[in-house]
Protein backbone atom coordinates (compact mmCIF):
# COMPACT_ATOMS: atom_id res chain seq x y z
CA UNK A 1 0.00 0.00 0.00
CA UNK A 2 2.87 2.38 0.80
CA UNK A 3 5.23 1.45 -2.04
CA UNK A 4 2.75 0.86 -4.89
CA UNK A 5 -0.53 2.44 -3.76
CA UNK A 6 -2.11 2.45 -7.24
CA UNK A 7 -1.35 -1.25 -7.87
CA UNK A 8 -2.68 -2.02 -4.39
CA UNK A 9 -5.96 -0.26 -5.26
CA UNK A 10 -6.20 -1.88 -8.67
CA UNK A 11 -6.14 -5.34 -7.07
CA UNK A 12 -9.28 -4.44 -5.09
CA UNK A 13 -10.98 -2.63 -7.96
CA UNK A 14 -10.65 -5.74 -10.14
CA UNK A 15 -12.81 -7.52 -7.56
CA UNK A 16 -15.30 -4.62 -7.64
CA UNK A 17 -14.57 -3.54 -4.09
CA UNK A 18 -12.32 -1.10 -2.22
CA UNK A 19 -9.72 -1.46 0.56
CA UNK A 20 -12.24 -0.16 3.14
CA UNK A 21 -14.70 -2.92 2.20
CA UNK A 22 -17.12 -0.73 0.27
CA UNK A 23 -18.52 -1.54 -3.16
CA UNK A 24 -17.66 0.93 -5.94
CA UNK A 25 -21.06 2.62 -5.76
CA UNK A 26 -21.35 2.66 -1.98
CA UNK A 27 -21.20 5.76 0.22
CA UNK A 28 -19.51 5.85 3.61
CA UNK A 29 -21.75 6.01 6.68
CA UNK A 30 -23.41 9.45 6.69
CA UNK A 31 -24.70 11.23 9.79
CA UNK A 32 -26.11 14.72 10.32
CA UNK A 33 -26.66 16.70 13.49
CA UNK A 34 -28.87 19.77 13.15
CA UNK A 35 -29.42 22.70 15.45
CA UNK A 36 -28.33 23.87 18.88
CA UNK A 37 -26.00 20.96 19.51
CA UNK A 38 -23.79 22.15 16.64
CA UNK A 39 -23.12 25.90 17.11
CA UNK A 40 -25.16 27.73 19.73
CA UNK A 41 -24.26 31.25 18.53
CA UNK A 42 -25.39 30.70 14.93
CA UNK A 43 -28.91 31.31 13.60
CA UNK A 44 -28.78 27.86 12.04
CA UNK A 45 -26.17 25.11 12.13
CA UNK A 46 -25.45 21.52 11.17
CA UNK A 47 -22.66 18.99 11.52
CA UNK A 48 -22.22 16.37 8.80
CA UNK A 49 -20.00 13.29 8.93
CA UNK A 50 -19.24 11.37 5.76
CA UNK A 51 -17.00 8.53 6.93
CA UNK A 52 -14.07 10.36 8.56
CA UNK A 53 -14.76 13.63 6.75
CA UNK A 54 -16.44 16.02 9.19
CA UNK A 55 -17.87 19.40 8.17
CA UNK A 56 -19.73 21.96 10.25
CA UNK A 57 -21.83 24.79 8.83
CA UNK A 58 -23.03 27.83 10.75
CA UNK A 59 -25.39 30.42 9.25
CA UNK A 60 -25.42 33.96 10.64
CA UNK A 61 -28.14 36.36 9.53
CA UNK A 62 -27.55 40.12 9.46
CA UNK A 63 -29.47 43.10 8.11
CA UNK A 64 -28.06 45.29 5.33
CA UNK A 65 -29.12 47.64 2.55
CA UNK A 66 -29.67 45.84 -0.79
CA UNK A 67 -27.31 46.57 -3.68
CA UNK A 68 -28.36 49.47 -5.92
CA UNK A 69 -28.68 47.29 -9.05
CA UNK A 70 -30.73 44.59 -7.24
CA UNK A 71 -32.87 46.60 -4.82
CA UNK A 72 -35.29 43.70 -4.21
CA UNK A 73 -32.69 41.03 -3.33
CA UNK A 74 -30.84 39.90 -0.22
CA UNK A 75 -27.45 38.19 -0.16
CA UNK A 76 -26.06 34.73 0.53
CA UNK A 77 -22.33 34.66 1.26
CA UNK A 78 -20.82 31.16 1.44
CA UNK A 79 -17.28 30.58 2.71
CA UNK A 80 -15.46 27.25 2.97
CA UNK A 81 -12.53 26.95 5.36
CA UNK A 82 -9.91 24.20 5.39
CA UNK A 83 -7.88 24.87 8.56
CA UNK A 84 -4.49 23.22 9.08
CA UNK A 85 -6.07 21.15 11.87
CA UNK A 86 -8.28 19.17 9.48
CA UNK A 87 -5.42 17.56 7.51
CA UNK A 88 -1.65 17.75 7.13
CA UNK A 89 -1.92 18.96 3.53
CA UNK A 90 -3.49 22.30 4.54
CA UNK A 91 -1.52 25.25 5.90
CA UNK A 92 -2.49 28.08 8.24
CA UNK A 93 -2.99 31.51 6.72
CA UNK A 94 -5.21 32.93 3.96
CA UNK A 95 -7.57 30.48 2.19
CA UNK A 96 -5.74 28.18 -0.24
CA UNK A 97 -6.76 27.26 -3.76
CA UNK A 98 -8.87 24.26 -2.67
CA UNK A 99 -10.88 26.30 -0.13
CA UNK A 100 -11.47 29.09 -2.67
CA UNK A 101 -12.58 26.60 -5.33
CA UNK A 102 -14.96 24.96 -2.82
CA UNK A 103 -16.44 28.36 -1.83
CA UNK A 104 -17.02 29.20 -5.51
CA UNK A 105 -18.59 25.76 -6.11
CA UNK A 106 -21.03 26.31 -3.18
CA UNK A 107 -21.91 29.80 -4.49
CA UNK A 108 -22.64 28.30 -7.94
CA UNK A 109 -24.81 25.54 -6.43
CA UNK A 110 -26.87 28.14 -4.50
CA UNK A 111 -27.30 30.20 -7.68
CA UNK A 112 -27.97 27.37 -10.16
CA UNK A 113 -30.29 25.32 -7.97
CA UNK A 114 -32.28 28.37 -6.79
CA UNK A 115 -32.41 26.74 -3.34
CA UNK A 116 -33.06 30.19 -1.90
CA UNK A 117 -34.50 32.91 -4.11
CA UNK A 118 -32.70 36.14 -3.15
CA UNK A 119 -35.94 38.13 -3.50
CA UNK A 120 -37.28 36.16 -0.51
CA UNK A 121 -34.55 37.74 1.64
CA UNK A 122 -35.69 41.29 0.86
CA UNK A 123 -37.57 43.04 3.68
CA UNK A 124 -38.18 46.49 2.18
CA UNK A 125 -37.41 47.19 -1.47
CA UNK A 126 -34.26 49.28 -1.79
CA UNK A 127 -34.02 49.74 1.98
CA UNK A 128 -33.45 46.54 3.90
CA UNK A 129 -32.59 42.89 3.24
CA UNK A 130 -31.16 39.85 4.97
CA UNK A 131 -27.57 38.72 4.46
CA UNK A 132 -26.94 35.05 5.21
CA UNK A 133 -23.29 34.35 6.00
CA UNK A 134 -22.78 30.60 5.55
CA UNK A 135 -19.47 29.50 7.07
CA UNK A 136 -18.55 25.92 6.24
CA UNK A 137 -15.56 24.64 8.22
CA UNK A 138 -13.90 21.27 7.66
CA UNK A 139 -12.97 19.74 11.03
CA UNK A 140 -11.56 16.49 9.68
CA UNK A 141 -10.62 15.92 6.04
CA UNK A 142 -10.75 12.51 4.41
CA UNK A 143 -11.89 13.28 0.87
CA UNK A 144 -15.19 14.28 -0.73
CA UNK A 145 -15.36 17.76 0.78
CA UNK A 146 -17.98 19.01 -1.70
CA UNK A 147 -20.69 16.44 -0.88
CA UNK A 148 -20.30 17.02 2.85
CA UNK A 149 -20.28 20.83 2.40
CA UNK A 150 -23.47 20.96 0.29
CA UNK A 151 -25.20 18.60 2.74
CA UNK A 152 -24.13 20.68 5.78
CA UNK A 153 -25.21 23.92 4.07
CA UNK A 154 -28.67 22.56 3.24
CA UNK A 155 -29.18 21.12 6.74
CA UNK A 156 -28.03 24.36 8.42
CA UNK A 157 -30.28 26.54 6.23
CA UNK A 158 -33.27 24.34 7.07
CA UNK A 159 -32.51 25.13 10.72
CA UNK A 160 -32.47 28.96 10.32
CA UNK A 161 -35.28 30.97 11.90
CA UNK A 162 -35.35 34.67 11.03
CA UNK A 163 -37.10 37.18 13.32
CA UNK A 164 -39.89 39.33 11.89
CA UNK A 165 -38.51 42.71 10.79
CA UNK A 166 -40.65 45.72 9.92
CA UNK A 167 -39.79 49.31 9.08
CA UNK A 168 -41.43 51.95 11.23
CA UNK A 169 -43.03 54.39 8.79
CA UNK A 170 -42.69 57.38 11.09
CA UNK A 171 -39.04 56.98 12.06
CA UNK A 172 -37.87 54.99 9.02
CA UNK A 173 -36.01 52.66 11.40
CA UNK A 174 -36.20 48.88 11.39
CA UNK A 175 -37.91 47.08 14.25
CA UNK A 176 -37.02 43.47 15.06
CA UNK A 177 -39.53 41.18 16.72
CA UNK A 178 -37.53 38.30 18.24
CA UNK A 179 -40.68 36.59 19.52
CA UNK A 180 -41.99 35.98 16.02
CA UNK A 181 -39.63 33.94 13.88
CA UNK A 182 -40.05 32.32 10.49
CA UNK A 183 -37.92 29.71 8.72
CA UNK A 184 -35.99 30.68 5.60
CA UNK A 185 -37.92 29.66 2.48
CA UNK A 186 -35.98 26.84 0.83
CA UNK A 187 -37.37 26.27 -2.63
CA UNK A 188 -35.03 23.50 -3.81
CA UNK A 189 -32.93 20.89 -1.99
CA UNK A 190 -29.66 20.39 -3.91
CA UNK A 191 -27.54 17.35 -3.04
CA UNK A 192 -24.02 16.73 -4.39
CA UNK A 193 -22.67 13.31 -5.38
CA UNK A 194 -18.95 13.01 -6.14
CA UNK A 195 -17.10 10.34 -8.09
CA UNK A 196 -13.40 9.59 -8.59
CA UNK A 197 -12.29 8.27 -11.99
CA UNK A 198 -9.68 5.50 -11.91
CA UNK A 199 -7.50 4.68 -14.94
CA UNK A 200 -9.72 6.91 -17.12
CA UNK A 201 -12.63 4.44 -17.09
CA UNK A 202 -13.64 3.18 -13.64
CA UNK A 203 -15.97 5.26 -11.47
CA UNK A 204 -16.09 5.07 -7.68
CA UNK A 205 -18.49 7.06 -5.54
CA UNK A 206 -17.64 9.09 -2.39
CA UNK A 207 -13.82 8.92 -2.67
CA UNK A 208 -11.58 9.11 0.40
CA UNK A 209 -8.57 11.50 0.41
CA UNK A 210 -6.31 8.60 -0.63
CA UNK A 211 -8.63 7.66 -3.51
CA UNK A 212 -8.79 11.29 -4.69
CA UNK A 213 -4.97 11.43 -4.80
CA UNK A 214 -4.74 8.24 -6.89
CA UNK A 215 -7.63 9.10 -9.23
CA UNK A 216 -7.16 10.37 -12.79
CA UNK A 217 -10.05 12.79 -12.30
CA UNK A 218 -13.12 13.63 -10.25
CA UNK A 219 -16.65 14.74 -11.07
CA UNK A 220 -19.41 16.11 -8.84
CA UNK A 221 -23.07 15.99 -9.90
CA UNK A 222 -25.64 18.17 -8.11
CA UNK A 223 -29.35 17.29 -8.43
CA UNK A 224 -32.53 18.53 -6.79
CA UNK A 225 -35.60 16.65 -5.54
CA UNK A 226 -37.19 16.64 -9.02
CA UNK A 227 -34.16 14.85 -10.43
CA UNK A 228 -33.17 18.06 -12.21
CA UNK A 229 -29.46 18.56 -12.88
CA UNK A 230 -28.27 21.73 -11.08
CA UNK A 231 -24.56 21.49 -11.69
CA UNK A 232 -21.78 19.31 -13.09
CA UNK A 233 -18.39 20.17 -11.62
CA UNK A 234 -15.45 18.56 -13.38
CA UNK A 235 -12.09 20.18 -12.69
CA UNK A 236 -9.98 18.69 -15.52
CA UNK A 237 -8.68 15.11 -15.44
CA UNK A 238 -9.93 12.15 -17.47
CA UNK A 239 -12.77 12.81 -19.91
CA UNK A 240 -16.09 11.03 -19.38
CA UNK A 241 -18.22 9.41 -22.05
CA UNK A 242 -21.89 10.37 -22.28
CA UNK A 243 -22.90 6.91 -21.02
CA UNK A 244 -20.60 7.18 -17.96
CA UNK A 245 -21.94 10.65 -17.18
CA UNK A 246 -25.48 9.30 -17.41
CA UNK A 247 -24.52 6.55 -14.91
CA UNK A 248 -23.26 9.25 -12.54
CA UNK A 249 -26.48 11.24 -12.86
CA UNK A 250 -28.61 8.13 -12.18
CA UNK A 251 -26.56 7.36 -9.03
CA UNK A 252 -26.80 11.03 -7.95
CA UNK A 253 -30.61 10.95 -8.18
CA UNK A 254 -30.68 7.85 -5.93
CA UNK A 255 -28.27 9.51 -3.49
CA UNK A 256 -30.54 12.57 -3.37
CA UNK A 257 -33.40 10.44 -2.06
CA UNK A 258 -31.13 8.95 0.65
CA UNK A 259 -29.90 12.37 1.86
CA UNK A 260 -33.37 13.97 1.76
CA UNK A 261 -34.76 11.08 3.81
CA UNK A 262 -31.97 11.49 6.37
CA UNK A 263 -32.47 15.27 6.71
CA UNK A 264 -36.26 14.90 7.03
CA UNK A 265 -35.86 12.23 9.69
CA UNK A 266 -33.45 14.38 11.78
CA UNK A 267 -35.59 17.52 11.45
CA UNK A 268 -38.67 15.56 12.49
CA UNK A 269 -36.83 14.31 15.59
CA UNK A 270 -35.83 17.85 16.70
CA UNK A 271 -39.14 19.56 15.89
CA UNK A 272 -41.17 20.20 19.07
CA UNK A 273 -44.26 17.98 19.12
Amino acid sequence: RTVEPLEYYRRFLKENCRPDGRELGEFRTTTVNIGKCSITTADGSALVKLGNTTVICGVKAELAAPAVDSANKGYIVPNVELPSLCAERFRSGPPGEEAQAASQFIADVIENSQMIVKEDLCIANGKLAWVLYCDIICLDYDGNLLDASVFALLAALKNVQLPLVTINEETGLSEVNLKQKNPVIIRKHPVATSFAIFDDTLLIVDPTAEEEDLATGTVTIVTDEEGRLCSVHKPGGSPLTGAKLQDCITRAITRHKEVKKLIDKVIKSITPK
